[in-house]
């Protein structure tokens, strides 16, 4: 609870998965990938319930395992490739209400962001509750360094790379001069419960964005990803001070 109101977390994890087969139960350091936002959720000073959205009982049971309640299995409907998030999102809220259940705030953890932790999800609502004045939610996002727009390139019929934003090579900005852009990283996502209704979703015109550190930005979709976040984990104290530095 943060100033009186009730936080719900919620962390999605259905069975299906293109990118990589069963990754929200593969094991990350001994700990099933879904284990990590709740163990981040339960480090919060804010959170009241945790709760594992899943349309498989053996995830339900996995998730239980890790801490999490899972007081409803998600519906068929809402956990094909194509159903949007907002589904499933309003069903937990709404299941819940009907037995009495009400919650403020909703966080959103998901388990292909596993290195977020509780301390930046008690920041990201402390920052929301000081901006409520004009805002009704907070998403994590990362800077833009080597995918910045500004040197992104073409590549013409003859294979010859053009740039993309600027008539010429020489016409490109140094990276000083750059505008700070940054991108949506997946790593949280906090919302009013009234504005998820009003708007179907955590991003519009009253959201904040939540700057993560950059080696926390990575998202699970392939093998790939798996590797880079174990090595990040392996140097994790190294980057948490090079971080304060």
């Amino acid at each position: 609870m943060i100033k009186g109101k009730r936080v719900l977390s919620l962390v999605p994890a259905r069975r299906g998965s293109k990118g990589l087969a069963l990754k929200n139960i593969r094991p990350l350091r001994g700990r099933p990938l879904l284990g990590w936002p709740i163990a981040a959720a339960h480090a919060s000073r804010y959170i009241d319930r945790v709760i594992v959205s899943t349309d498989d009982e053996e995830f339900a049971t996995i998730a239980r395992a890790q801490g999490a309640d899972t007081p409803f299995l998600r519906p068929a409907e809402l956990a094909s490739d194509t159903a949007p998030s907002i589904g499933f999102i309003l069903h937990a809220l709404d299941t819940l209400a009907q037995s009495g259940e009400v919650y403020d705030y909703l966080v959103l953890l998901e388990p292909t962001s596993p290195l977020t932790e509780g301390t930046d999800i008690d920041l990201a609502l402390e920052a929301l509750f000081e901006h409520r004045d004009h805002a009704d939610a907070i998403v994590g996002i990362a800077r833009m360094t080597t995918g910045h727009p500004a040197f992104a390139v073409r590549i013409d019929v003859d294979a010859r790379i053009q740039p993309a934003a600027a008539s010429s090579f020489g016409e490109l900005p140094r990276r000083q001069d750059i505008e700070p852009l940054y991108v949506l990283d997946g790593s949280l996502y906090i919302s009013t419960a009234e504005a998820l209704r009003r708007e179907n979703g955590f991003c519009h015109d009253r959201t904040l964005g939540h700057v993560m550190p950059r080696y926390k930005h990575f998202e699970v979709d392939d093998l790939l990803d798996f590797v880079c976040i174990e090595a990040v984990l392996d140097n994790l104290d190294a980057l948490k001070n090079a971080d304060r530095s």
